[in-house]
């Protein structure tokens, strides 16, 4: 066995040589031990590599060899890649240079040194590093309140690159996700525009966005009432929260209302309002604004009523201040206070 190995040894030294014998005398290089760890250089995808050789007058032959393959000896070009050539600087510099570096570029480089006493080489690693890359990345998307949602950005790069997520909201806070951001029953204020950013340090990070559209039924906020002397224009209004917009209509008891004579409705996207121009006696009462979409209805009951009736502006029943002080007044005559 120990033959056999000597025997391996022995040919790929005389392949070594004959290989250094066919390489025109060059520039020499310095000598380097062939113990010495190979050394790592580490590029940018695009950028312009250069691997130093440095000269002497102790050498007679030099290449250049990627793995197995020659891509130089001495003067003489033997790789067809365009992009590669020879940076030399009189007799003291013989280093590789390559143009826009790409992943297939990585790998081992040789200089080769032909001595009076003995070949050595001096080697670098070359890493190609790649900035981060969103390939894929989900689609803007529509779903109602309480669904489960997974939000997808696939990204690549070389180190590999880290993925963050975040909810451009006023805090545009870090949400916990890399690859799929998982959102369990995602409720209105879950909406927005979602980020998904891919960093690995190479260069700036890649970034994407996903539009989420929360559906949800119909939340009256704020129903304005109306006090309002007879003859005079009263105004009910009504606003609604809602995804998709609400549609809006008015009731005076079981009758729906439309614009007529005295009578004008307004929708102004979540907001409506009932303006009634000339009011009389029998426009006082109870008005009910319902607001509706496909998800869900709801509705609010407001009041037109006459000054000093004990109406307060958000249409619930109360009894005015002055009446207040008046049965103040008969209690405490009544209970001798």
């Amino acid at each position: 066995m120990q033959v056999g190995r000597k025997s391996c040894w022995r040919q790929l030294q005389a392949s070594f040589f004959r290989l250094l014998c066919l390489i025109p005398t060059g520039f020499p290089v310095r000598s380097v031990d062939m113990q010495r760890a190979t050394d790592n250089i580490t590029i940018r995808q695009g950028d312009t590599a250069v691997i130093r050789c440095y000269v002497d007058d102790k050498v007679s032959k030099v290449a250049w060899l990627n793995r197995s393959n020659i891509i130089f000896a001495g003067q003489d070009k033997w790789s067809l890649d365009p992009r590669v050539d020879l940076v030399t600087k009189g007799q003291l510099e013989y280093s590789l240079r390559i143009q826009k570096v790409d992943m297939y570029d990585e790998g081992s480089y040789t200089c080769s040194i032909q001595t009076k006493q003995q070949p050595k080489t001096s080697q670098v690693y070359l890493i190609v590093q790649v900035p981060a890359n969103i390939y894929e990345v989900s689609e803007d998307i529509t779903v109602n309140e309480g669904s489960n949602v997974t939000l997808r950005c696939l990204a690549r790069g070389r180190p590999d690159p880290a993925i963050t997520w975040r909810l451009l909201n006023p805090s545009a806070e870090p949400l916990d996700g890399e690859e799929y951001l998982d959102i369990s029953g995602i409720m209105r204020n879950q909406a927005g525009r979602y980020e998904c950013k891919a960093s690995n340090d190479v260069a700036t990070p890649d970034v994407k966005y996903v539009n989420v559209v929360v559906n949800y039924p119909p939340t009256i906020k704020k129903t304005q009432s109306s006090e309002t002397q007879v003859g005079r224009i009263g105004m009910l209004q009504c606003d609604a929260t809602a995804v998709p917009t609400p549609e809006f209509e008015w009731y005076r008891d079981d009758k729906r209302l439309s614009n007529a004579q005295g009578i004008n409705i307004q929708i102004l996207g979540t907001t409506t309002i009932l303006m009634i121009t000339n009011v009389t006696e029998e426009d006082y009462g109870n008005y009910t604004c319902v607001a509706s979409n496909r998800l869900g209805i709801q509705n609010a009951s407001l009041f037109l009523y006459r000054p000093g009736t004990g109406r307060d502006i958000n249409g619930s029943a109360c009894v005015s201040h002055s009446l207040w002080l008046l049965l103040a007044c008969f209690a405490c005559l009544f209970f001798k206070c």
